[in-house]
């Protein structure tokens, strides 16, 4: 992808074009991880129900995953249900998951257009057979792109895969002095990805709230008072350029943020 590219999808004058003659297109993250929060205040400001902040924030998923495939970062990360949600009304939870059903059947199309692999990371087969079932034709009918991976977080969260990649560990009967970071890592959810470079959070809120905990040990985090369902292209610009411009340490000395 390059300068010219994007300003082809994007208005000439506007505020995504300013942003993106400022991107390195050299230096984009290999992996970028977002917790989408604010769906809930979204809708209360707005004096709406609950539920249509969720409805109101596939508008931002489709824009950023879409975006996101047309710069060229290769894997991008969605946290939207944690192992902890199931502790919300049933109401709200059976509309989550309609609206994660109803958002493959009518972007599965536009991901085989933009050659983007669709995959689930978490506790998949506690899932409903329904939505499981329209998982997994999702993922069988994207595997063979070769383009930007989408992972979506659901069922997920950073203890439970831990926890999960050690008992992994166990019964593939790696022992005790062949297992260190990179063969441990084999066996997260995440197998074979690179971790993310970039953690971008909406909402404002600032913690990590159980999202990928091994994988984001030097990742940058960005954080913007923007709630989820209001987050689209521009946002995920600015997010790249304020990255573009820190130092990654890694512990030791300072260097800039090149990672592909």
């Amino acid at each position: 992808m390059s300068l010219e590219d994007v300003l082809n999808w994007v208005e000439p004058e506007s505020i995504e074009a300013s942003l993106a003659r400022q991107i390195d297109f050299d230096r984009l993250p290999t992996h970028v991880a977002m917790i989408m929060d604010g769906n809930g205040r979204w809708a209360a400001q707005r004096g709406l129900p609950r539920v249509q902040g969720h409805s109101a924030g596939i508008d931002s998923v489709r824009d950023v995953v879409e975006s996101s495939a047309r710069l060229g970062i290769p894997v991008v990360t969605l946290y939207a249900f944690s192992v902890e949600n199931w502790k919300r009304p049933q109401n709200e939870i059976k509309t989550l998951m309609g609206l994660l059903k109803k958002y493959l059947r009518l972007e599965l199309r536009t991901l085989l257009k933009n050659n983007i692999r669709f995959q689930v990371i978490g506790r998949e087969d506690e899932l409903a057979d329904d939505v499981r079932q329209e998982l997994e034709f999702a993922q069988e009918e994207t595997k063979a792109d070769t383009g930007m991976v989408f992972n979506i977080a659901l069922n997920y969260g950073g203890r439970t895969e831990i926890v999960d990649a050690a008992r992994r560990a166990i019964q593939s009967n790696v022992r005790a002095n062949e297992l260190d970071e990179t063969r441990f890592a084999e066996f997260l959810y995440t197998s074979g990805q690179p971790d993310p470079d970039l953690l971008i959070r909406t909402s404002g809120e600032m913690r990590v709230s159980n999202f990928l905990l091994w994988q984001i040990a030097y990742a940058e985090i960005w954080v913007t008072e923007t709630l989820w369902p209001d987050f689209r292209c521009r946002h995920l610009f600015e997010a790249l350029l304020a990255y573009q411009k820190r130092n990654r340490r890694y512990g030791g000395i300072a260097r800039p943020a090149i990672v592909g």
